[in-house]
C-alpha cells in the first residue's frame, strides 16, 4: 500500500533505531535525561532561543505555547484553517480558557482591525498565531516579509506571537531561510520531529528560559511529563542530523504529482503537500485505496496527498497512473 495520508506514517530508519537503542537516558521529569537535555539545547540554539522543552506531541507543544502567551479569558487571533484552532480538539478553550477568533486568507494590514485592545467589554487580544508551513493550505511557505510584518503588528499592540512550526524544516529547505531568522520572530515556537523528519514521536517548544520554566509546569499538568524519554529524543537528534536536507526529495516528489495532476491541484506546491480540488474527495480516496494508494479527504471536495521518505519514485509513478485513470478528463 502506498500511504500518502500524512508524513506522520513514516517509520524509523535502521540508523534511527540504532540511535534509539543506544541512547543514554535518565529521568526527564527531574531534568536528568542527558539525551533530552542535549536535544533541547541544540534545537534552542539553532533557532536562537534561550531554551526548549520536549513534548510527546505537537498539539501539546502548541497548546503550552499558547498558554504562555494568552491568559484565560483573553483572545488568540489566527487564520481560519490554523491547526491550533481547527485540529487540536478545542484544547485552547478546554484547557487554556482561551477565546479564538480567526481571519480568512488575508494580508497583515487586513488583520489589524481584528485586534481588540484591553478595556470595555470586548475580549482583549493577547496573541497572534501563524503556521509555517501551512498544512491545510497545501504546505504553503509563509514569506519572510509577511512574518516580519506579523512581528511588527504584534509589537505595535504588545501582543505575543506564536508559530506552529511543525513543518518549519520544509520552509527552511524550500526558501533557504535560516532557522535563527525564523526563530527571532516568535515569542513561542513549536517544531515537530515526527512528521517529515520521521521520528516516531516528539515535538519541542522554544521560548525564553523563564517561559520554558513555566512550560514545564503546564506540561506536567497536561500529563506530558515522561521519564526515560531519551530513547525518543535520540530519534529526534538522529533525524536532525540526517533527515533535514533530504526533505528536498519529498518536495520533488510532490512537484511530480502536482505537474501530472495540474488541472486539479489547488494552489502552488512548493513543499511536500498536494491538495486536489475534486468533485467527491471521499469517493476518490476510496477508489484509489482499492488500487493500493491511500490519501485523505480533508473536505467534501478536497483531497490531500503528502510525500515523505517512505514514498519512492516508483510509488509516485503508480499514484499518478491510478489518479489519472480515476479523475475525469
Amino acid at each position: 500500500m502506498i500511504d500518502l495520508r500524512s508524513d506522520t506514517v513514516t517509520r524509523p530508519t535502521p540508523g534511527m533505531r540504532e540511535a534509539m537503542a543506544n541512547a543514554e537516558v535518565g529521568d526527564d521529569v527531574y531534568g536528568e535525561d542527558p539525551t533530552v537535555n542535549a536535544l533541547e539545547r541544540e534545537v534552542a540554539a539553532a533557532f536562537g532561543h534561550e531554551a526548549a522543552l520536549w513534548t510527546p506531541t505537537g498539539s501539546m507543544a502548541n497548546q503550552i505555547g499558547l498558554q504562555l502567551l494568552v491568559q484565560p479569558g483573553q483572545e488568540l487571533l489566527c487564520d481560519v484553517q490554523a491547526h491550533v484552532a481547527r485540529y487540536e480538539m478545542g484544547a485552547a478553550a478546554a484547557y487554556g480558557g482561551i477565546t479564538t477568533r480567526t481571519w480568512p486568507d488575508l494580508s497583515v494590514p487586513d488583520i489589524e482591525p481584528l485586534v481588540s485592545p484591553p478595556g470595555g467589554y470586548s475580549v482583549p487580544t493577547a496573541a497572534l498565531a501563524v503556521e509555517n508551513t501551512h498544512n491545510m493550505r497545501g504546505g504553503t511557505v509563509l514569506p519572510l516579509a509577511q512574518l516580519r510584518a506579523m512581528r511588527d503588528l504584534a509589537d505595535s499592540y504588545e501582543l505575543g506571537l506564536h508559530c506552529d512550526g511543525a513543518r518549519i524544516w520544509h520552509a527552511h529547505v524550500a526558501d533557504g531561510v535560516a532557522f535563527a531568522e525564523y526563530g527571532r520572530l516568535f515569542d513561542t515556537l513549536s517544531v515537530c520531529l515526527s512528521k517529515g523528519l520521521g521520528a516516531p514521536a516528539g515535538s519541542l517548544l522554544l521560548s525564553s528560559a523563564d517561559n520554558i520554566g513555566r512550560a514545564r509546569v503546564i506540561r506536567k499538568r497536561l500529563g506530558g511529563g515522561m521519564r526515560q524519554v531519551g530513547i525518543l529524543a535520540a530519534a529526534g537528534r538522529y533525524a536532525l542530523a540526517h533527515h533535514v536536507e533530504r526533505l528536498a526529495d519529498d518536495h520533488a516528489k510532490a512537484a511530480r504529482l502536482a505537474d501530472a495532476l495540474r488541472p486539479y491541484v489547488r494552489g502552488e506546491v512548493r513543499t511536500n503537500i498536494v491538495v486536489l480540488a475534486v468533485p467527491n474527495a471521499a469517493e476518490l480516496s476510496a477508489a484509489a485505496a482499492k488500487q493500493g494508494v491511500r490519501f485523505g479527504a480533508i473536505s467534501a471536495t478536497a483531497a490531500r496527498l503528502v510525500t515523505h521518505y517512505d514514498v519512492t519514485d516508483d510509488d509516485i509513478t503508480r499514484t499518478i497512473e491510478v489518479l489519472t485513470a480515476l479523475l475525469p478528463g
